[in-house]
C-alpha cells in the first residue's frame, strides 16, 4: 500500500476547489503546448471500455474571432434565435426544488455583483452574450461526441471535461464551461465544418481569469457532505 503523501493531496484538493467559473479573462494568449499538456493529461479521465468518446475542437486567433461573431449575431437577432434550439435537454422540463432554488441563487448572486436589477433586460441580454464571445477568454474549446454513443459515454465525457478544468487550474489557468452554446450547434457545425456524426455537447473558455472583474469574486455555495451522503455501515 503506497504511502499517503500530504503535498500530493494538498496539490489535488487545491487544484479542485479553485475551479470556479470565470466569466472575464485577460487577452494573455496560452501557448499551444500547454492546451496540449492539458489535453493529454485529460485524456485519462476512465472511460468505459476505454472509449474515450471525447473530440475537441481548439479555437484561438481568427478561428476564434469568425466563431464568435457567427454564434453572437445569430443571439442578438431575435428571429435568428428562436429558430435555434438545443439539440439535447441539459436542463429539466419541469423545475422542482432543491434544484430551480440553486438555480436561481446562483443567477441573482451574479446579477447583483454585476449591479444588473431584475427589470434590466438589456443588461440580462448583453451578460448572456458575453457568452458566446468566451468571456473574452484567447482559447475556445467546442467539445463533440459521435451520436451513436449513449449515456454511458456522456458520463464519461463528464468526467473529461472535469479532468480539463483540474489539469488547467494545474496551469495556473482557468475555465468557464458553457452548455450555453448547444442552443447554436447549427451554427457552430457550419463553421466547424463537423461531420454530421458529430454532435455539439458544449463549449468551454480557458485563459488567465482578469483579476479586476467583479464577476470573478463570484463563489458558488456547495452542500455539506451530510446534505448528499448516506454512510451504511450495518
Amino acid at each position: 500500500m503506497t504511502t499517503p503523501d500530504p503535498r500530493n493531496a494538498a496539490a489535488v484538493h487545491a487544484a479542485i476547489t479553485s475551479r470556479r467559473s470565470i466569466r472575464a479573462y485577460l487577452p494573455t494568449p496560452v501557448p499551444r503546448a500547454t492546451i496540449e499538456r492539458i489535453l493529454q493529461v485529460a485524456a485519462r479521465a476512465p472511460s468505459g471500455t476505454n472509449t474515450q468518446p471525447w473530440q475537441v475542437h481548439v479555437l484561438t486567433g481568427a478561428a476564434l474571432q469568425r466563431l464568435t461573431d457567427k454564434v453572437s449575431a445569430a443571439f442578438d437577432d431575435p428571429a435568428s434565435r428562436a429558430a435555434h434550439t438545443e439539440e439535447y435537454a441539459y436542463y429539466p422540463e419541469k423545475w422542482v426544488s432543491p434544484y430551480i432554488d440553486r438555480r436561481r441563487q446562483v443567477g441573482w448572486d451574479l446579477y447583483s455583483l454585476l449591479g444588473i436589477g431584475k427589470a434590466d433586460k438589456d443588461r440580462m441580454h448583453a451578460q448572456h452574450a458575453r457568452n458566446f464571445r468566451f468571456f473574452d477568454a484567447p482559447v475556445g474549446l467546442i467539445f463533440t461526441i459521435d451520436r451513436v454513443m449513449q449515456q454511458g459515454s456522456w458520463l464519461d465525457y463528464g468526467m473529461f471535461i472535469q479532468s480539463v478544468m483540474v489539469a488547467a487550474r494545474g496551469e495556473g489557468l482557468d475555465t468557464c464551461p458553457q452548455a450555453a452554446f448547444t442552443q447554436f450547434h447549427r451554427v457552430i457545425a457550419e463553421e466547424l465544418q463537423l461531420a454530421p456524426e458529430q454532435m455539439v455537447v458544449c463549449g468551454m473558455a480557458l485563459g488567465h481569469a482578469d483579476p479586476g472583474a467583479i464577476e470573478n469574486t463570484l463563489v458558488t455555495q456547495r452542500e455539506p457532505v451530510s446534505g448528499f451522503a448516506r454512510f451504511l455501515t450495518d
